[in-house]
């Protein structure tokens, strides 16, 4: 059911924001896939065939937009996904990447332990100390035309909560999708905005582990 057009990457660094130049610039990038869509243009009732069929595409491009950032992955504090529906595809067909982006993410990032116990939010890893990644990855979704933007949400890998991680990515990719085609997205960012003062809980501060605070 997968069949991929196109691999997109894209990394940034931002220094300043009109403020002081940072002492280390804060980099984010994003990677998006192109895949055909194979339920465009017509109504199918069960499409999670499709979800068992990205599980492979997203570890690949988790690590494939790591790669590109040249970072450690111990470096990565933030992430989201995202996707962008053909206009012959629906909303829903979006919604397929939830699992297979999102975990792809969670996992490559650190985690150490039992995945059944991980999805249950158990949130400790094999030695009982608090897994990385525990967080929910958050999301966004649209049908749109070839070349739509998209703006990606971030949040605090550990901590929803952390305020000073709350941002977005746009992503863009040139002639795509296609009206029967869909755009699969990743993000990851290597620390808060670069000029974040608007107080709230502190990435130091995390104390629950809970995934939110």
């Amino acid at each position: 059911m997968i069949e991929i057009r196109r691999i997109h990457t894209h990394v940034e660094d931002i220094f300043h924001e009109f403020g002081p130049v940072a002492a280390t610039p804060q980099r984010r990038g994003f990677i998006a896939a192109v895949l055909t869509n194979p339920f465009a243009g017509r109504y199918v009732d069960d499409i999670l065939p499709m979800m068992e069929a990205l599980n492979s595409v997203g570890p690949q491009m988790a690590h494939q937009l790591l790669t590109a950032m040249a970072v450690q992955r111990e470096q990565i504090e933030g992430y989201g996904k995202g996707a962008i529906v053909g206009e012959a595809g629906e909303l829903e067909h979006g919604a397929l990447w939830h699992v297979p982006g999102g975990y792809a993410m969670r996992e490559l990032l650190g985690w150490d332990g039992d995945r059944v116990a991980y999805m249950a939010g158990k949130g400790q890893d094999k030695t009982g100390q608090p897994g990385n990644a525990i967080s929910i990855v958050p999301s966004t979704k649209k049908v749109g035309p070839p070349g739509c933007t998209l703006d990606i949400p971030l949040t605090h890998i550990n901590a929803s909560y952390v305020r000073s991680h709350f941002d977005a990515i746009e992503a863009r990719v040139p002639g795509a999708p296609f009206p029967d085609e869909v755009v699969f997205l990743l993000a990851m960012s290597t620390g808060p905005r670069v000029h974040a003062r608007v107080g709230g809980l502190k990435a130091a501060d995390i104390a629950k582990w809970d995934g939110l605070r």
